[in-house]
């Protein structure tokens, strides 16, 4: 297997949450940002872009600049943190947010890397492709940036890869945009 380094996208002003730290939430008794690093077990290292939070002494703290640039801004301030090696050949990206979100779903993701494809992306109940919920091979992640990706089309970056879609398992792509997925994530 391939090396895989881990990306967590934990910044943002979590507006629809009136601005609460919407990473360090907890569902199920977890913040939702310690679920994320929990699911990047197989990688090393994993780098958290977003303030420096408490109860994870093991990741790679780093911000993109100016704070704020979006993701595609925060995912460039990942991948300069990690070294541009052979041994870093796929990185999952992960958003900070995610509910359900396990070592197992990054497993999946990392199998349907293909020779010729740039990622795998999981797809979700409605065919949506969760840009955030990825494996991709470095050297295309790096390929594709642009030299300024502050507020540029994350989406519209990504999607000029080839990219494998992954089914999700039911509820497999959950995260936490509003009081109301809190309530859901809570519940379920």
């Amino acid at each position: 297997m391939p090396a895989l380094a881990g990306i967590v996208l934990a910044g943002g002003a979590a507006r629809r949450l009136s601005g609460v730290d919407k990473p360090m939430l907890e569902v199920g008794g977890l913040p939702l940002l310690h679920r994320a690093v929990g699911a990047l077990a197989a990688a090393s290292p994993v780098v958290v872009v977003g303030p420096r939070r408490p109860g994870l002494p093991a990741v790679r703290w780093t911000r993109e600049e100016p704070p704020g640039g979006g993701p595609l801004a925060a995912l460039a301030a990942g991948l300069a943190v990690l070294p541009e090696t052979e041994e870093t050949e796929l990185v999952a990206v992960l958003a900070g947010d995610l509910a359900a979100i396990t070592a197992s779903t990054v497993d999946r993701l990392m199998a349907a890397v293909g020779d010729g494809s740039g990622g795998a992306v999981l797809v979700d109940g409605e065919g949506r492709r969760q840009w955030l919920i990825g494996v991709w091979r470095a050297a295309g992640l790096r390929a594709v940036l642009p030299a300024r990706p502050e507020n540029a089309s994350l989406r519209g970056v990504l999607g000029a890869l080839d990219i494998v879609g992954v089914p999700e398992k039911p509820g497999e792509s959950a995260d936490v945009d509003t009081p109301e997925d809190l309530r859901a994530t809570r519940a379920g």
